[in-house]
């Protein structure tokens, strides 16, 4: 599906200091480094795209992306070698890639990486124009893959997000980071009392409604008494509406799309009487990459999270990690240091559940393995359950739970199921009705989980 695989990439290239601007190579020597994104290599890359030779364009695109820059340059920050006045390209394994007007402020930087494997640090002027061309061939590399291409969905009709009595308003939300619109689901029980509230982020190309159709969420919320808020990701902060789950940038607390989420999530709890010891978190592929971010930055806010089809926290930090984690489930080299859960004061995992279909093309199913706290594992027990959906997948249940029964780690291996939502509706895009249904069984998940009392608060 048009999820995850979709990185917006305004971070084309890294800071270049003022010092060191001024000792830039001349323009031969920027003839050698057009290396990066060559010419020649670029039409050999669609070549082996078009005679179906596509792990071979994939190696050769992924060479180009770790070109090597001249000794004397330093790499830092802030760069952005977009040309002026585009949206910065985008890195689309399953659909195809437009260029957009935008404003040049929409271009963001990648933290600091290796002198040794910059990521085109080099990019000179001359190999500006070579940007489009690389968004286009791997949009159509996903289409090779095999991948569903980019489906507008019809329009949602209301009764396939608002039950009967309930509403589903709209308002928007602004911090220095920027400003981002949400929809809040309001069950019709509501009469003033405090209620659980659940965040859901939506995966790449979709909105607010068709995210609400699609898992059934609202439905679900209405028959157990909960608030629903939709954060929408605007075009301007990514052409495909994805979250920025690969950016650094939007990794940490009180910085970026975090900020932004964790403010709309406050802004609700300002507005209703929301249970501040029932908050939740779940996404979508870019979105559940997100909603891991979420846990694992605000894991005093956030009781438990949710993320289907997604990444763990910090598993990429750039484009090259993000496309390894996505197709090879393999972490990005400062992840594999560390502990990708979120942890407690008391040093227990932020209860997590995960759901992942075994046959996903778009981020690879080894990911879903990743959100347990290797430190942990042994202190929890595990069971495994099997079952069947009734003329659907089969699908593996693994439970980890402390030594209370509490369940920690919840993963759903959901056999035979691509990159889609389990047991959503059709109503809205990216879903397989013929899995467990996920939306039922993630609330059932948070509903089981109190934030623990603050220490100090």
């Amino acid at each position: 599906m048009g999820d995850t695989a979709r990185i917006a990439t305004t971070s084309a290239a890294e800071t270049v200091t003022r010092a060191d601007a001024e000792s830039l190579p001349s323009k031969r020597e920027a003839l050698d480094m057009n290396d990066m994104l060559d010419p020649n290599k670029m039409a050999e890359a669609t070549r082996l795209t078009r005679v179906g030779r596509l792990a071979e364009a994939v190696a050769l695109l992924q060479h180009m992306l770790r070109a090597e820059s001249p000794r004397d340059m330093t790499v830092g920050t802030e760069v952005c070698i977009v040309p002026t006045g585009r949206e910065p390209p985008i890195i689309d394994a399953m659909a195809k890639s437009e260029e957009t007007d935008c404003p040049p402020s929409s271009c963001f930087g990648i933290e600091s990486r290796p002198a040794s494997r910059p990521f085109a640090s080099a990019a000179t002027a001359a190999q500006r124009h070579m940007f489009p061309r690389l968004s286009t061939l791997v949009g159509r590399l996903g289409s090779g893959l095999g991948l569903r291409g980019l489906v507008q969905p019809a329009p949602v009709s209301t009764p396939d997000i608002v039950p009967e009595g309930g509403q589903f308003i709209e308002a928007t939300y602004s911090n220095p980071a920027g400003t981002r619109a949400y929809k809040l689901y309001i069950p019709s029980c509501y009469h003033g009392q405090a209620l659980p509230l659940v965040v859901m982020l939506h995966g790449c190309t979709q909105s607010p409604d068709d995210f609400a159709a699609g898992t059934r969420m609202n439905l679900i919320a209405e028959e157990q008494a909960c608030l629903v808020v939709y954060p929408a990701q605007s075009s301007e902060a990514n052409a495909a509406k994805c979250w920025n789950w690969f950016r650094p940038s939007d990794q940490q607390r009180d910085q970026g799309e975090p900020s932004l989420i964790a403010g709309i999530t406050r802004q609700v709890m300002h507005d209703y009487p929301v249970d501040p010891q029932r908050v939740y978190i779940g996404g979508l592929s870019a979105g559940a990459a997100a909603a891991a971010i979420m846990g694992a930055t605000y894991p005093d806010v956030y009781a438990a999270i949710g993320v289907h089809s997604g990444l763990a926290c910090g598993a990429a930090n750039d484009i090259p990690s993000a496309f390894t984690a996505m197709r090879q489930g393999e972490l990005s080299a400062s992840s594999r240091s560390g502990d990708m859960s979120a942890v407690l004061g008391d040093g227990l995992a932020v209860p997590t559940i995960v759901f992942h279909g075994d046959q996903d093309t778009v981020v690879h199913p080894r990911n879903g393995g990743h959100f347990i706290a290797q430190k942990m594992i042994a202190k929890l027990q595990k069971n495994v359950h099997r079952g069947q959906v009734p003329g659907g997948h089969s699908y593996t249940r693994t439970i980890h739970t402390d030594a209370s029964g509490r369940a920690i780690f919840e993963h759903w291996d959901i056999h035979g199921a691509g990159h889609a939502w389990s047991g959503g509706s059709p109503a809205g895009s990216y879903t397989d009705p013929q899995g467990p249904d996920a939306a039922r069984e993630m609330l059932r998940f948070f509903l089981e989980h109190r934030q623990p009392p603050q220490i100090g608060g």
